[in-house]
């Protein structure tokens, strides 16, 4: 086995990263602000420069919202996407909540205390089957992405291998 000098290749790669990374690290340790007033520096100063820098910081997520810079980045998309699903749901229940508790763009009362209880208690009905029926089709969903995604297993577990390619002919 042949030898490998392994300190020269942190010294190379030492060199590297001091003087490429050097003023990335800089910014990035001075924060979000240094970067905005890098870019309008730069926009003022050459436009081009200035959408370049725009572009760069939004693929490498050093703007937006994520958890090291700012974008989207999670690890579970999917459990993130049900916790924004659910918590949209419970914003508009609110918000139907407030309108029923205020009688807002319908009259007071009808005059007939009867009639009143008996249409909020059928419109808080309503509204729980609603919700019902939204988590049985959620659930639905779920069941049939499930299966769609076990038969797509099953069908490749199943399918025959590839054959290898045929032998080369030899020269003769």
């Amino acid at each position: 086995m042949p030898n490998v000098n392994v300190v020269n290749i942190y010294i190379v790669n030492t060199k590297l990263r001091g003087s490429q990374m050097g003023l990335i690290d800089r910014i990035d340790d001075l924060g979000k602000p240094a970067w905005i007033a890098l870019m309008v520096l730069s926009f003022i100063l050459f436009w081009p420069i200035g959408i370049a820098l725009l572009v760069y910081l939004k693929w490498s997520g050093r703007m937006f919202c994520s958890r090291r810079y700012g974008h989207w980045d999670m690890p579970d998309r999917q459990q993130a996407r049900e916790e924004w699903r659910e918590h949209r749901r419970q914003a508009r229940e609110e918000w139907r909540s407030w309108k029923r508790r205020h009688r807002w763009g319908r009259p007071e009362t009808s005059g007939n205390v009867a009639f009143d209880e008996y249409r909020e208690e059928t419109l808080r009905r309503l509204d729980e089957e609603q919700r019902e029926f939204r988590d049985f089709l959620d659930k639905l969903r779920a069941a049939k992405d499930r299966s769609e995604f076990d038969q797509f297993m099953a069908d490749r577990r199943n399918r025959p291998a590839t054959e290898p390619p045929p032998p080369a002919p030899q020269a003769s």
